[in-house]
């Protein structure tokens, strides 16, 4: 059995706008998603999943093209939890050369699926790499990274950004603008998440932003606001020395943008009730700054404060099912024993 972890995301800035070739900065934490793979004799799949935040399940089903999972589970559950690992494995199989190629698949993940925190991206990246090198092969990271944004591409019709997985297979922090997609250095910054225990749908969230951005200048030009909002949050990292605490001021600097973002998103339509509680519970325990953190719809906020305040503050906010402090992933996809 081989095995490959990689790390979820949060997004500092630049969501929803990523996909109109605007600036992201994502930066991998240590929540990991670990997928184990085994070959098979046959073109079969199967796939156990665990710990998806789901209450668990077991699928097999054919390679062919015409052939779907066959189990007693609702259609869109089936589509959500084996989709992505059907492209992923494809993806893995034309790596490998082999499009018949069966494997034996199991997913653990302490990710909260559909969240906010890159769940599908850390999956995709780490059932790639794991099922290349159950074979004896191997990829590079980079090439993983374009496989992985390939494969979730095609699950959500086209509408992904290269962010999410870029940031899952490289670690650390990212920029991804368009096809442009580098490392960036950053500071362990104190970043504290908070979790609804819900998930938006990705697909029909980055369709109504569209939707919106279509009818309305003053949604595309909130769109590019976002944009010029993230190079100046780029730019404060950069100025920054990644391997000293970051001060104060640059704290207040980076929360200030990160409130802005969270209400043009808001303007956007992609905000909840839960995540604006969230929110605003950690601004009124002095965090520097919180936003909701991916799709939007419901899932997670960021916040960053170096104390203990947002996180108590946010295990006691209306609807706030968990809430923890999160540390920078400077590793990304790896090999686990």
């Amino acid at each position: 059995m081989t095995t490959s972890s990689a790390p979820g995301k949060v997004y500092l800035f630049g969501e929803h706008a990523v996909v109109y070739g605007e600036p992201a900065v994502p930066c991998a934490i240590e929540r990991r998603a670990r997928v184990s793979v085994e070959p098979r004799d046959d073109h079969r799949v199967r796939v156990e999943a665990d710990e998806l935040t789901l209450d668990g399940f077991t699928v097999e089903w054919g390679g062919d093209t015409d052939e779907q999972p066959d189990v007693d589970v609702p259609s869109n559950l089936v589509e959500a939890a084996t989709g992505y690992v059907d492209e992923a494995l494809g993806q893995a199989r034309d790596a490998l050369d082999d499009p018949e190629a069966g494997f034996d698949v199991t997913i653990e993940s302490d990710i909260p699926l559909g969240g906010g925190l890159g769940s599908s991206a850390a999956v995709v990246v780490a059932a790639i790499d794991a099922a290349v090198r159950s074979r004896g092969e191997s990829i590079d990271p980079e090439e993983l990274a374009d496989r992985a944004y390939q494969a979730e591409s095609t699950v959500q019709g086209g509408e992904a950004s290269r962010a999410d997985t870029y940031c899952s297979a490289m670690g650390g922090a990212v920029r991804v603008e368009g096809d442009d997609t580098r490392p960036i250095e950053a500071p362990e910054l104190p970043l504290v998440i908070g979790y609804d225990g819900g998930a938006g749908d990705t697909g029909e969230l980055v369709a109504g932003v569209r939707a919106l951005k279509d009818e309305y200048e003053f949604a595309a030009d909130t769109v590019e606001t976002i944009g010029d909002l993230t190079r100046e949050g780029e730019q404060l990292l950069a100025e920054a020395d990644p391997g000293e605490e970051p001060s104060p001021v640059l704290l207040d600097e980076l929360g200030d943008l990160m409130d802005f973002n969270h209400g043009l998103l808001s303007a956007l339509g992609v905000s909840s009730r839960s995540l604006d509680r969230m929110v605003w519970s950690a601004r009124e325990a002095e965090a520097e700054g919180a936003k909701l953190t991916g799709a939007g719809g419901g899932g997670c906020i960021v916040a960053l404060d170096r104390t203990q305040a947002t996180r108590r503050a946010l295990e006691y906010s209306p609807g706030c099912e968990q809430a923890f402090r999160a540390e920078l992933a400077t590793e990304g996809v790896r090999a686990e024993e």
